[in-house]
């Protein structure tokens, strides 16, 4: 059995992996050229949807599989086997349909609507809250785009960063800062010509995520299009899309140099450099790296699936999930490129857009500082015995 299969529970979820595999093969023989160009992987996202993964976490009731945190984590995963950049964009629509599923934080018209669209046309969805002067929203910045009331509904002006996504989406959420009421609240906006995405992204991984700059020129969106922010707290758990992604791409560093290993065998030895001892030491770093990762990551998932009521509490075990995933990615990474030698270097190998892949990890929330002072908090509210 191949160590990504560990996990799969049942039949379901076995014949999803089969599928989601299919696809993880045809996007990794494209994605070297996306990554080299920088482009937005359109056809991906066709095959996407055509294949019904757009719609996995929409409640039954629309139409969707209503899949848990869990099997979101499985099909994550697997996709990055094959494209980091896909796995790690429509990871942002299929988790927040989670999540927005879960919290019930929009109302329910406007969920319903965005669910029948997704079943029907293939729409996704994303919310864009970065900006350049405040930062992550994740520290807390108070964002510049500002809402103003306007001719029945509300005038958005702002600029968004890190919009993932931004090419094919006709529609996302956006964080404003209402100056009339001192607070701050997220509206839905259809791309119109008052919509412009500026194409930034240009960076050293994750290069075909399409998160650009969104401008927003006075865009006009509907009164009840102003999101509630409200519903039940989730604790978070569908940002567990992030460290599946991640954890699919060392995967895929591992197995190239395992086969690697296997069969390269320079003249002055009598068998591949797998029999060699460094070599193998490595490799069981590897393994220790892999499954740490994984078997947190997994029991978060199916821990947040299980314990609804407790899933507020869980925060500082999904962080944790994350801290060890991402970090965990790079470290493996690391010691398959140093397994392969110089060869890892040539961009004809996707080891080195693993290396350049992995690292974007340590800009997605949650950040590895924000865990541990988490992690610290939680400990140190414990109560002496």
């Amino acid at each position: 059995m191949r160590i990504i299969d560990q996990y799969i529970r049942n039949e379901e979820e076995k014949a999803r992996a089969e599928l989601v595999d299919a696809l993880a093969a045809k996007f990794a023989e494209r994605a070297e050229r996306h990554d080299r160009e920088g482009s937005f992987p359109f056809e991906n996202f066709a095959d996407l949807r055509d294949a019904g993964y757009l719609k996995l976490t929409v409640p039954r009731s629309f139409g969707g599989d209503e899949i848990s945190l869990y099997e979101l984590v499985q099909v994550q995963e697997r996709l990055a086997y094959g494209d980091g950049s896909t796995a790690l964009a429509v990871g942002w629509h299929i988790g927040q349909v989670l999540h927005l599923r879960t919290s019930r934080k929009w109302p329910e018209d406007l969920f319903a609507e965005l669910c029948r669209s997704i079943v029907k046309d293939g729409t996704m969805i994303n919310t864009f809250a970065s900006e350049a002067a405040s930062g992550s929203p994740s520290r807390g910045g108070k964002p510049e785009t500002t809402a103003v009331p306007a001719d029945g509904g509300w005038r958005l002006t702002g600029r968004k960063t890190y919009s993932t996504l931004s090419p094919i989406l006709d529609r996302f959420a956006v964080s404003a800062y209402l100056p009339d009421e001192d607070c701050t609240a997220d509206f839905l906006v259809r791309r119109s010509d008052r919509v412009t995405v500026v194409e930034t992204w240009d960076t050293l991984g994750m290069r075909a995520t399409g998160s650009h700059d969104v401008v927003l020129d006075g865009a006009w969106t509907e009164k009840r299009m102003r999101l509630s922010g409200q519903g039940e707290d989730d604790g978070g758990g569908w940002l567990l899309h992030i460290p599946a992604c991640y954890v699919g791409i060392a995967l895929a560093a591992r197995d190239f140099a395992l086969d690697y290993a296997r069969s390269y065998r320079p003249n002055h030895l009598s068998e591949p450099i797998a029999s060699l001892p460094a070599v193998r030491q490595m490799f069981g770093e590897i393994e220790v790296e892999l499954r740490t990762a994984r078997s947190l990551l997994y029991a978060a998932a199916d821990r947040w699936d299980r314990e609804a009521a407790n899933r507020p509490s869980m925060k500082p075990e999904f962080g944790l999930a994350k801290y060890v995933a991402t970090n965990g990615a790079i470290r493996i990474v690391d010691l398959a490129m140093r397994i392969v030698g110089g060869a890892s270097l040539s961009r004809k190998l996707p080891l080195e857009r693993y290396y350049r892949d992995v690292r974007a990890g340590l800009h997605n929330p949650p950040m590895d500082s924000n865990v541990l002072q988490m992690l610290a908090s939680s400990a140190l509210s414990e109560k002496s015995l």
